[in-house]
C-alpha cells in the first residue's frame, strides 16, 4: 500500500462516524511541518502567520512548541479579539482603515501593549490620532513595511507584490522620523514580506524553462534585497535606536531569510498546513496536514462520481492553480467543462468506479487558512482516530475578511 493510499485508510477510519463535508488536520503532519520550519530558521523565532491557520487552538499548538514566538495578523479586530484572548505579541501585518478598532486599541492599556500595527504612509497616521476621540491616550506601537519588490531596468521593470510604496532605505527613515516626531506613537519593528521569493514555487511540475527563470529571479531578489533590507533597518536605527524586531521571509524563503544579520524574526504560516501551492518548491518538502472531505452523492457513469460541494477557489489571480486538487484516492481529476461547482462536483478517472455513494473524497485546498472560511471546525487525526474537535474562527463567530 502507498503512503498516499494508507493516509486515506486511516482519515477515513478517523472519520467513519462523521458525515462529509468535513475539514481535518493531520497533527502528525503538522507538528513535523512546524519542527520543519525551526530547522531551517535555523536559531531565529517564527512569527505564525495567523491568516495562514485561522483557528485558536491551532494557533496555541503552534505557539507552545519551541522556535515560535508570536502572531502575525490580518485584520486590526482580529489582532483585538486575539489580544483579549491572551495574545501577547500580535503584529498586525496590513495597515487598517478600522476607526472603532483604534479608537479601542488607543483607550487600552492591555490592547496597546500587545498590539503592534503596521504603517507606510503619514496618511494612516492621521487616521488613527483621528480615531482617538477624547480617550485614546495610549501609545501606538508602530512597524513600517518596507518594499522588497525587485526593481530593475531604471524601475520600469517591477516584481513582488504591490505593498508598501517605501522602497529606498532613506524613504523608510523619513517615515520613521514622522512617526518618532507624533505624540502617541513609537516605532518598535520592520517588516518586509518576499512574496516574490516565499510564495511563488521554484520548480513547477512539467515547466523545466520557467522554473529556471523563476529561480534566477529570486537569487537575483534575495541578493538585492538582502543589501536593502540592511540599509534601511541601520538607517531606521538610527531614528529609532530601541527598534524590537526586524521582521522578514515566508514559508518559501525561511532559511534564506534567516541569513540575512539583519533580520531578527521569521514570519510563516502555510507551512504548517502545506496547501497544493506549496509542492513546488525545491528548498523544502513538507507534508499535507490540512485536508476535506466530500461525500459521493452520484454515480453518473462509468468512470465518472459526483460529489457534494467542492467549489472553494482561492484568492489570488484566477487560474487552475487556485482550485482545490483532489488528492485521495488518487487517480481523479475535475471534468474540464464543469470544474468544481457551488452544490456538485464531477469528478473523472478510473478510481471513480472504486468509489461507493456516501464515500469521503479527500481535497487538498490551494492555500492555507482559506479553508477555513469554509469550515467551522477542524477535527484533529493522530493515527485513526478524532482525538479532538476545534472551532476555526468562522465557528467562533469571527469572519474577519
Amino acid at each position: 500500500m502507498s503512503e498516499r493510499a494508507a493516509d486515506r485508510a486511516r482519515y477515513d477510519r478517523a472519520t467513519d462516524r462523521l458525515d462529509a463535508p468535513l475539514a481535518l488536520v493531520d497533527l502528525a503532519a503538522f507538528d513535523a511541518n512546524a519542527a520543519d520550519l525551526v530547522r531551517r530558521a535555523a536559531g531565529k523565532p517564527i512569527r505564525v502567520a495567523s491568516k495562514s491557520v485561522r483557528c485558536r487552538a491551532l494557533l496555541e499548538r503552534v505557539l507552545a512548541r519551541d522556535g515560535f514566538a508570536g502572531v502575525m495578523s490580518f485584520t486590526l479586530a482580529e489582532s483585538l479579539w486575539l489580544a483579549r484572548a491572551g495574545f501577547t505579541d500580535v503584529l498586525l501585518a496590513y495597515p487598517s482603515a478600522d476607526r472603532g478598532g483604534y479608537a479601542e486599541l488607543t483607550a487600552d492599556p492591555k490592547l496597546a501593549g500587545a498590539v503592534t500595527v503596521m504603517v507606510d504612509d503619514e496618511a494612516q497616521l492621521d487616521l488613527i490620532d483621528a480615531a482617538r476621540g477624547g480617550t485614546g491616550t495610549e501609545t501606538v506601537r508602530v512597524c513600517l513595511e518596507l518594499d522588497t519588490s525587485l526593481r530593475a531596468l531604471g524601475g520600469r521593470l517591477r516584481i513582488g507584490a504591490l505593498r508598501s510604496p517605501l522602497h529606498a532605505p532613506e524613504r523608510l527613515a523619513r517615515l520613521a522620523r514622522a512617526v518618532t516626531a507624533r505624540r502617541g506613537f513609537t516605532v518598535v519593528g520592520i517588516m518586509g514580506y518576499e512574496g516574490h521569493v516565499a510564495g511563488v514555487g521554484d520548480a513547477v511540475a512539467g515547466r523545466p524553462a520557467r522554473s529556471l527563470a523563476i529561480r534566477l529571479m529570486q537569487a537575483a531578489a534575495r541578493r538585492e534585497l538582502a543589501a536593502r533590507r540592511a540599509e534601511a533597518v541601520a538607517a531606521v536605527r538610527a531614528v529609532a535606536p530601541d527598534l524590537e524586531f526586524v521582521n522578514g521571509g515566508g514559508t518559501g524563503s525561511v532559511q534564506h531569510t534567516a541569513a540575512e544579520d539583519a533580520v531578527t524574526e521569521i514570519a510563516a504560516g502555510s507551512g504548517l498546513y502545506v496547501p497544493r501551492l506549496f509542492d513546488n518548491y525545491t528548498s523544502f518538502r513538507g507534508r499535507p496536514a490540512a485536508l476535506f472531505a466530500l461525500p459521493v452523492v452520484r454515480r453518473p457513469g462509468v468512470g465518472v462520481v459526483t460529489v457534494l460541494g467542492g467549489g472553494y477557489p482561492a484568492s489570488g489571480a484566477a487560474g487552475k492553480d487556485r482550485l482545490p486538487v483532489p488528492y485521495l484516492p488518487e487517480g481523479l481529476r475535475y471534468d474540464p467543462q464543469e470544474g468544481p461547482g457551488e452544490v456538485q462536483t464531477p469528478l473523472l478517472g478510473t478510481a471513480a468506479d472504486d468509489l461507493r455513494i456516501g464515500d469521503k473524497v479527500w481535497f487538498r485546498h490551494a492555500k492555507a487558512g482559506e479553508l477555513c472560511e469554509r469550515f467551522d471546525r477542524l477535527h484533529l487525526v493522530e493515527g485513526d482516530r478524532v482525538t479532538a474537535t476545534v472551532p476555526t474562527y468562522r465557528g467562533e463567530g469571527k469572519t474577519f475578511l
